[in-house]
């Protein structure tokens, strides 16, 4: 199995689709020219959450990492989502985007593994166990909200970070207590597993505990921020950090202040729009297009953050 070493800022892009459903490659290209191309970009995660990965065929999330290969080149490592109901899912998904080119497989966790059975560490490890040898790419840990039911404990993130080929961990437990814990005890486990705070609310004080990099579906939105961020946190540089983070902050509060939380992704996408990067910003259903409401909302943050169509982010 590759060595391979996430860290920096890591993207996860969204996709766009056509009026009818189909997803707009031309379109797909502009985003990545907008996020996934910059220099301060370390990787590309795709078929995640902000991929809408869930509602794509095999065919279309092979077509998703072999499109993206071609367009950022082998210079930054490309991540796939794995997001299945079963392990013999978990493993074909795996495979297949193993065989697309992918360089890690990003394992979300299974819905099955809620009510409870996410509180103890046998299913779980089994679970990423199996994927992992199952393939010969390293696998990355998708920790969920603790508050969903599908977030895993310290101790079990602990035992799965000793599971040769798990090189990541996308931090997303929304709970700086539970960050802070997992960041010690997980670095004493294996200080080679990188730790990737994700959780929008909390970049700034994760980073503070201390972190690897960022991965984040909002780098598709403002990249250029969320580096300025992680450079900032390289650095050591507290009041940089701040600044970057006061910056971000009207960003965060429009895409993931208004519920619902699920509509964070098309935001995004709605925001791209505004900014000419895509034509359409429709999610596939179930998920709903954004309000006019919150998309006007959306064009007012765009532009008081300095962002407007052909335009980045000014300091």
């Amino acid at each position: 199995m590759p060595n391979l070493r996430i860290e920096g800022v890591v993207v996860a892009t969204v996709l766009p689709f056509d009026v009818e459903g189909a997803i707009d490659w031309s379109g797909y290209a502009r985003v990545l020219d907008h996020c996934a191309c910059l220099d301060g970009i370390t990787a590309v995660f795709v078929n995640g959450h902000a991929g809408e990965g869930a509602s794509l065929t095999p065919a279309e999330r092979a077509q998703v990492i072999e499109r993206t290969r071609k367009h950022v080149g082998t210079g930054k490592p490309i991540l796939s989502g794995i997001i299945a109901f079963s392990t013999a899912a978990a493993v074909e998904q795996a495979r297949e985007a193993e065989a697309a080119g992918a360089d890690c497989a990003v394992l979300f966790p299974p819905p099955l593994l809620g009510n409870g059975a996410s509180a103890t560490a046998r299913a779980p490890v089994a679970y990423v166990k199996a994927v992992s040898e199952a393939i010969d790419i390293p696998v990355s840990l998708f920790q969920y909200p603790l508050t969903s039911g599908l977030g895993w404990t310290t101790d079990t993130l602990v035992e799965m970070a000793r599971i040769p080929g798990v090189v990541a961990i996308k931090e997303g437990s929304d709970c700086m207590r539970a960050y802070e814990e997992n960041w010690h005890r997980i670095k004493e486990a294996n200080p080679d597993v990188a730790i990737l705070p994700s959780n929008y609310n909390w970049f700034l004080a994760q980073l503070a505990v201390g972190g690897d990099g960022l991965l984040s579906g909002l780098a598709s939105l403002v990249p250029d921020m969320l580096i300025d961020l992680w450079t900032a946190a390289q650095a050591k540089d507290l009041d940089a950090m701040r600044a970057a983070n006061d910056r971000l902050r009207p960003v965060v509060r429009c895409i993931y202040g208004t519920p619902p939380l699920i509509d964070m992704h098309t935001r995004i996408k709605a925001g791209l729009q505004s900014l000419g990067v895509i034509a359409n910003a429709a999610p596939r259903a179930p998920l709903m297009p954004v309000s006019d409401a919150v998309r006007a909302e959306i064009e007012r943050t765009m532009k008081g953050v300095g962002l407007r169509s052909g335009s980045r982010t000014t300091a």
